[in-house]
């Protein structure tokens, strides 16, 4: 018991501690490339490394995952300290620490990348689960949009005196009105799944403006400005997204993918606190604060898209 104590404490220390970086070797070298003698890790004319050697099958392998961008040792110490030390490791790479980590908006895209694979057909069944998915949800958004028009139409006759029930024609109209704004939502849909990283890069811009204005002045970082809140939050999409792999890859149902994607989430509170330096009550209500907020904006923004189209269908349908 008093090893795990020990461990566990060693682990709390390890995770305020920033990356430290190798000491410089003092062995003299000639580059292979460009004929230079140097002391060093590296090249000071062409930045090759001073450990280029015979080739291995351990060279081989990060050869082939350098053409993906993960072929460096700051792409695996990044996922290490994304799954274990997230809100330090995107302080210390706010504060100046980036050639030990990964590029956030590089390994976003890879990470993008990667999902999609997994998502259509990179997984233990070998099935396209996007597919999948997709027609599952839009099965249930037109039988949801069938009882709901159905509910209206039938609440609007009842509602109405005799002589103002609706005609036929009018009933048509509305339905012409309803199937054209319920396609157009479907291609908007379809462009959003298609164009996945643009969609979550400006959602994540949106929901960056309340939360860098709650945390702007927290106690870790007093002046933190929007732009680091959003390179922070893309570092966290990230860590969120590498979660997310499991239930792709062992191809969770649907209900059960949900549970998980809403628990995972709520891990995003973890590098909040790391980063901030909030306790976890006055983290928690910031970033629901936050979200509401972005909930609110999206549910606005949609009904008035909606709106717009069904009075732009209503006047161009006759």
């Amino acid at each position: 018991m008093i090893d795990i104590k020990d461990r566990y404490k060693r682990f709390l220390e390890w995770k305020l501690q920033p990356h430290q970086v190798a000491p410089l070797s003092e062995e003299a070298h000639e580059c292979p490339t460009c004929g230079t003698n140097y002391q060093g890790n590296y090249c000071p004319r062409c930045g090759q490394s001073a450990r280029i050697g015979r080739y291995s099958l351990k060279k081989a392998l990060l050869l082939f995952l350098d053409v993906w961008g993960m072929g460096n040792r700051g792409m695996f110490r990044t996922l290490r300290d994304l799954l274990l030390r997230p809100g330090y490791m995107i302080r210390d790479y706010l504060h100046g620490m980036q050639m030990a980590y990964f590029p956030p908006f590089k390994m976003f895209f890879l990470l993008i990348a990667l999902s999609l694979l997994i998502d259509t057909g990179l997984n233990v069944r070998g099935v396209n689960r996007m597919r999948e998915n997709s027609k599952k949800t839009e099965q249930f958004i037109q039988d949801f949009s069938s009882e709901n028009h159905q509910t209206e139409a039938q609440e609007k006759n009842a509602s109405a005196s005799p002589d103002q029930k609706v005609s036929a024609e009018e009933l048509r109209r509305d339905k012409l009105v309803e199937e054209a704004v319920d396609r157009k939502m479907n291609l908007l849909a379809e462009w959003g799944e298609q164009h996945t990283s643009m969609v979550l890069l400006v959602g994540l811009l949106f929901f960056t403006l309340p939360l860098w204005f709650l945390i702007r002045h927290s106690p870790a970082i007093p002046d933190l400005r929007l732009s680091e809140c959003f390179v922070a939050m893309v570092y966290i999409t990230n860590m969120l997204t590498i979660y997310d792999f499991i239930p792709s890859l062992l191809c969770f149902s649907l209900k059960t993918e949900l549970l998980y994607s809403l628990f995972a989430l709520l891990l995003a509170i973890i590098p909040i606190k790391q980063l901030s330096g909030y306790s976890y009550p006055a983290t928690i209500w910031r970033v629901l604060a936050a979200f509401i907020l972005f909930l609110v904006f999206f549910i606005l923004m949609t009904a008035a898209i909606s709106m717009g189209m069904y009075l732009y269908y209503r006047m161009t349908i006759h």
